[in-house]
């Protein structure tokens, strides 16, 4: 990748991040839809449809300049709106609701890994095909980024809301006190290279892990 043009770089990465944000999104929009709150349904975002989820910082600018800059991966999408008052069982579905996101990752990971896996037979008959194994190798690596990350326990992410609902009522409450600083520890997290260190071991031995399987 390091061979690569700015251009080039941006346009591998492009379309893997666009899909990684928005189906995950909308992947929480439609379990909460099927578990009893349409939500979000109704403000149409259970869709794949990237303008309804695109936030320009979060998902475009933001994600592609630290690409370039870094190689870590860092944005966000507008948040779904979800009434966990409304699910059936608003304890137990706030958790499927969460994991919907991280989940739709982990098969989205799958997904390029078919595509890499192609691009890798292709490029004998037509040397252009090199670019999806380069898109796919981007795809595995940022959804498996978005996965880890959106796991930890912290609120506002997957992994707060699912350990939310998991600790008895009084302890629960206590913790989502935490939500409004939940942004401001994941940025301290960040600037320090606390987040990078716990993610990127995990991430890069998963990312082997799903190479190897696929024989690449």
């Amino acid at each position: 990748m390091a061979e690569l043009t700015l251009l080039q770089q941006i346009s591998i990465w492009a379309l893997p991040i666009l899909f990684a944000i928005t189906i995950h999104e909308a992947a929480h929009g439609w379990v909460a839809f099927k578990l009893g709150d349409s939500t979000a349904y109704r403000a149409g975002r259970v869709t794949l449809n990237p303008i309804k989820h695109i936030d320009l910082i979060g998902t475009v600018i933001l994600p592609l300049l630290m690409v370039v800059i870094s190689g870590f991966v860092f944005g966000w999408a507008k948040p779904v709106p979800v009434n966990f008052h409304q699910l059936r069982q608003p304890r137990r579905d706030m958790a499927l609701v969460a994991l919907a996101g991280p989940g739709s990752n982990l098969l989205m990971a799958i997904f390029w890994v078919i595509v890499a896996k192609l691009g890798f037979f292709l490029t004998g008959e037509f040397e252009q095909a090199i670019f999806l194994v380069y898109m796919g190798s981007a795809g595995i690596l940022i959804n498996l980024i978005l996965m880890v990350l959106n796991l930890l326990p912290i609120l506002p992410l997957d992994g707060g809301r699912v350990l939310h609902s998991a600790l008895p009522r009084e302890l629960a409450i206590s913790f989502g006190r935490l939500e409004p600083f939940g942004l401001i520890i994941l940025v301290i997290l960040l600037v320090t290279g606390i987040l990078e260190k716990i993610l990127f071991p995990l991430v890069i031995f998963m990312y082997q892990q799903f190479f190897s399987l696929a024989g690449l």
